[in-house]
């Protein structure tokens, strides 16, 4: 990454997306300040903002005391409308470029495209999360942020190390995933895991983060980000069980049950495919870790 030592504020960082972007932004030799409750482990070589965004004034307080005109900022925590006017209100007069992560769930599932174009006429407009996210894209296109340069960044399902593996109902998230796969159980997955993924890896979306900072083809731009490979959820398990030398079957879930179930997002039952091409049309770092090895990283990470 070029453009020397940089001031980097990242609001969130002990996460796993806002930790992994913490990590990388310090092995490029920047200085990076975090904004936490204080309540996890931070990444090595970063300094801690001690708030909670959700107390406005304090938040506000806490990063006018710095005194610091930071080159980039990324907000990793944003779920709602007022993050986005915070972020407005508090960063737009000291941060020359803001990263807004948002999520590709702000699409109404029965009205993709394939691929999803970035600019879409059918969001999501509930209260789900998705919805909220949308609502905090709308915040910054209708802001007047002075000079703040801004970049909008809508992953698909994120995967590596700091995280559990699953991308899929109703294996998503699955600290037990491995523990089962061994034990010989069948994976239940709605629609027998038929549904198209682009899953990146979590480090292609920090160098794609970072990438954004000064990019005047990226300002003001809204981008679906994902990883090369576009897969069937089940090739993601059927992976995973050749890293660990195991079989795997399936019992498919019917997307009648997934539908009907409040407790799973609607989100998760579609095909979520992207084209790649207007990160590259906008010089951004285009993610190119394949799924294979990825994965290979991210369980070996979990055997560890």
């Amino acid at each position: 990454m070029a453009g020397g030592q940089l001031n980097i504020l990242i609001i969130g960082g002990s996460g796993f997306v806002s930790g992994a972007v913490a990590r990388t932004a310090v092995a490029y030799g920047h200085r990076v300040w975090i904004v936490t409750r204080g309540e996890k482990p931070l990444p090595e070589g970063v300094q801690a903002i001690t708030c909670d965004r959700k107390d406005r004034q304090a938040f506000a307080t806490a990063i006018a005391e710095r005194g610091i005109e930071w080159d980039f900022a990324v907000d990793c925590i944003g779920y709602e409308a007022d993050d986005a006017r915070q972020d407005v209100e508090v960063l737009a007069p000291r941060v020359a470029h803001l990263v807004f992560i948002s999520t590709d769930f702000v699409f109404d599932p029965p009205k993709r495209c394939f691929p999803q174009p970035f600019e879409n006429p059918f969001f999501l407009t509930d209260d789900s999360y998705g919805a909220n996210k949308r609502r905090c894209e709308e915040v910054l296109l209708g802001a007047d942020v002075g000079d703040m340069m801004w970049t909008v960044f809508r992953p698909c399902h994120i995967y590596g190390p700091g995280s559990e593996l699953g991308c899929l109902p109703l294996h998503a998230r699955d600290r037990d995933l491995i523990t089962r796969m061994r034990a010989g159980e069948p994976l239940k997955l709605i629609g027998g895991g038929s549904f198209l993924q682009q899953p990146i890896f979590v480090r292609d979306l920090a160098e794609l983060i970072l990438s954004a900072r000064g990019n005047e083809l990226a300002n003001r731009g809204i981008y679906c980000s994902v990883g090369p490979d576009i897969v069937e959820s089940r090739k993601y398990y059927e992976i995973i069980a050749d890293i660990l030398g195991v079989p795997v079957s399936f019992e498919e879930v019917p997307v009648s049950e997934g539908l009907a179930d409040e407790a799973i997002s609607n989100s998760f039952l579609c095909h979520r495919i992207y084209d790649l091409s207007p990160l590259r049309l906008a010089g951004l770092k285009v993610p190119n870790t394949p799924i294979g090895a990825g994965l290979d990283g991210h369980v070996r990470s979990k055997l560890t």
